[in-house]
């Protein structure tokens, strides 16, 4: 039986631009639901022409609000099925030497420096899990690892929520 499960506030909080006018929160509604939509069909969608529209894209993205553009790649037509967590508590003095491998190894789409027993967490997307190896190889020269293997994702990568006005 499905089960109706509706989005709810969890948290109180405040923009902390003064960019984000009641326009420009429908603009990047409109922006996070299809960022290709052309400045002309932007503008119908929320009353504006299109320089206006453009103009205030323009702003938010000099005002580091809207922080890039990006296009999303299904891994699996690229041959890499298999996406992996993998925590690196680095050995003593090694903690740059992590950050830098993380960099250098295509693979790895993301890594971030976290808080607790381990520094970092890695994301990785393999061809097969006996390649897992050889990743995990290069890691283990600078720390101890920890790998989880992507199940599934019961919530995918979304946008960020958006206040319902400013």
């Amino acid at each position: 039986m499905a089960t109706n499960v509706t989005e709810e506030t969890v948290f109180t909080y405040a923009p902390s631009s003064e960019l984000l006018d009641a326009v420009n929160l429908r603009l990047l509604r409109e922006l996070q639901a299809n960022p290709r939509l052309p400045m002309a069909e932007l503008g119908r969608r929320i009353g504006m022409s299109a320089p206006a529209v453009a103009e205030r894209v323009r702003r938010l993205e000099e005002g580091g609000v809207i922080a890039g553009y990006r296009l999303d790649i299904n891994p699996v037509a690229l041959g890499l099925p298999i996406a992996v967590y993998i925590r690196v508590r680095p050995d003593p003095g090694q903690l740059p030497r992590v950050a830098e491998l993380a960099r250098g190894i295509p693979e790895v789409v993301e890594c971030h420096r976290i808080t607790g027993e381990d520094c970092f967490i890695l994301k990785a997307h393999i061809p097969a899990m006996e390649q897992l190896d050889r990743l995990l190889d290069r890691l283990l020269l600078y720390g101890v690892t920890t790998t989880s293997i992507l199940q599934s994702s019961p919530v995918p990568l979304r946008g960020l929520p958006l206040p319902l006005s400013s």
